[in-house]
């Protein structure tokens, strides 16, 4: 036997996969929110679930202190939109970096690389809304 197929043959069982619950219509009151305090910054996961379509649709909001990022510059399958309420954050997409201020919004496609950074010297809070994302 092929050593591929026979380790094919052995594998475990994967878990299944948890669906993600369907969205009811309600309004997310920012008092009901858990933060999640991580350094100098701030999350708050809003929702994660599905459309009435089933596509998968989550809300999370970050609070950015002075010079610090979320993470590295990354990309991944879901599309994503950022609504910078507060501050201002360099949005680089594709090696292309923009300066965007309160009122802003950025979107990025799939699969394309992105970050973004806190330039100072005010903190700066966005919502992200990420669409097709799956666990």
């Amino acid at each position: 036997m092929l050593p591929a197929l026979a380790a094919a043959q052995t594998a475990p069982p994967k878990a299944p996969v948890k669906e993600k619950p369907t969205l009811a219509s309600k309004a997310y009151e920012a008092k009901e929110m858990v933060v999640k305090v991580n350094g100098e910054n701030k999350s708050w996961a809003v929702f994660d679930g599905r459309n009435h379509s089933g596509f998968p649709v989550d809300i999370h909001i970050t609070e950015l202190g002075p010079c610090q990022m979320p993470h590295a510059a990354h990309h991944h399958s879901h599309e994503e939109v950022l609504m910078l309420q507060t501050g201002v954050l360099d949005i680089t997409i594709l090696d292309k970096t923009t300066r965007v201020t309160a009122g802003s919004v950025v979107y990025v496609n799939s699969n394309e690389e992105h970050g973004w950074k806190n330039p100072g010297p005010e903190r700066a809070k966005y919502f992200v809304m990420a669409l097709g994302r799956e666990a």
